[in-house]
């Protein structure tokens, strides 16, 4: 998304990123289309997950750093850059960021979309954590101070992110930093509508059914969230089983893993509180703009936010954007909270863990109006939207690259 207005900012970006055959996740080619004309991208090997997989090894940042390594020296050494960014969760790949500044004195910045390091499942029952959580976390745990003691910048979706880094490696405080959330493209909503017939939605309008629609990923820690909607959902079930009935939810793209390896964590809760009948999860994933159009195709959108209280949903804007009437239940102290509460005013905002009757309280207003057949369009204010749009956080990102380069 940035791409797109680097230039317009003063900034030449030429990208490098693993080749696409090399992944075995969903390809979505009209993703190019969003991209500027012009743009120069640089693509690296990787070795083959066929044979890596027999030593337990399918990362790609594993399986490309290498590649990384080879092609951005034969770039560093036949051109002069002013700035590597590194804008990737596979973060494995910016351990090469300290190397490539010693050897020719270029700074580095890295933007942590996502924790890198993190406690989070070690409390966890085994169960519930990740697999190969106990290789994972002990090989971040060695790389990410790596990276980090010689980095001259930190970009994130999330101050507790910054805060969490500066905390374990205090050279951080001294460096540009700043809080740079993912910005709304409203030009994917134009790819999606004018390929249409390539990109169809995952669900057809069902005459006498309200569908509303999540289409995201699952996973533990937001079942809490989907655990208080499926609460309400039974008692309005066991108070109006005609009316409330009339819902169905679908939860759409919930698993990162292959078809055979994916494991539904909406649908069991669903048969906790004996609401399966009104809850469809579907663990494939689907291109992004299908996303958009079932989320254009809906009659109402729900998303549940996770446990973690720095867990920022990218995708919120594509939900805004769609204008639908929206029920989004995030921990009390996510950062989605004031972004749709500014934006999306007439949306329904429901936090956890405090507050649960009254919680309860608004979700069932809203159940109470989608089984009713209310589900009039949800305008987004324009005025307030705009310090959110890709181009105005591009902008913020480009003060960090002058921070860094003027040092």
């Amino acid at each position: 998304m940035s791409l797109s207005f680097f230039k317009d900012l003063g900034w030449e970006a030429e990208v490098v990123c693993a080749d696409e055959h090399g992944s075995d996740l969903e390809k979505d080619e009209l993703l190019l289309q969003s991209l500027p004309s012009d743009c120069i991208i640089h693509k690296v090997g990787t070795f083959s997950k066929n044979w890596t997989s027999k030593f337990g090894l399918g990362s790609l940042a594993l399986r490309s750093i290498w590649f990384y390594r080879k092609k951005v020296m034969l770039l560093l050494q036949a051109k002069n850059y002013d700035l590597i960014y590194f804008s990737t969760t596979e973060f494995p790949v910016c351990v090469l960021g300290q190397f490539w500044k010693k050897r020719f004195g270029i700074p580095y910045l890295i933007d942590m979309q996502d924790a890198w390091h993190s406690d989070y499942y070690q409390n966890k029952p085994k169960k519930d954590r990740p697999k190969k959580h106990w290789f994972s976390y002990r090989l971040h745990r060695f790389l990410e101070p790596l990276a980090m003691q010689n980095c001259d910048g930190l970009i994130s979706v999330s101050q507790a992110y910054i805060d969490t880094l500066q905390q374990r490696y205090p050279a951080l405080k001294t460096k540009p930093n700043a809080v740079v959330p993912f910005g709304a493209f409203e030009k994917d909503f134009e790819i999606a509508r004018n390929n249409y017939a390539a990109c169809l939605p995952a669900l057809q309008p069902k005459p006498g059914k309200i569908q509303v629609v999540y289409v995201g990923r699952g996973g533990k820690d937001m079942q809490p969230a989907v655990g208080l909607i499926f609460e309400v959902l039974k008692e309005a079930l066991q108070q109006d089983q005609e009316t409330f009935s009339r819902l169905h939810f679908y939860f759409i793209g919930t698993s990162y893993a292959p078809k055979k390896l994916a494991e539904a964590t909406i649908y069991p809760v669903a048969q906790q509180f004996n609401v399966q009948n009104q809850v469809t999860e579907i663990t494939d994933r689907i291109g992004f703009y299908n996303t958009i159009n079932t989320l254009l195709a809906a009659d109402a959108l729900l998303i549940p936010g996770s446990d973690d209280p720095a867990y920022t949903a990218s995708k919120t804007y594509p939900y805004l954007l769609a204008e639908k009437p929206l029920l989004a239940v995030f921990h009390q102290k996510s950062s989605a909270i004031n972004l749709i509460q500014q934006c999306s005013p007439q949306s329904t905002v429901v936090t956890f863990p405090d507050q649960h009757e009254t919680s309860k309280q608004k979700i069932r207003q809203a159940l109470n109006s989608w089984a009713n057949f209310s589900t009039t369009k949800n305008p987004v204010d324009r005025k307030n939207f705009q310090e959110f749009t890709a181009k105005q956080r591009t902008a913020k990102q480009v003060k960090i690259f002058e921070m860094i380069t003027k040092r």
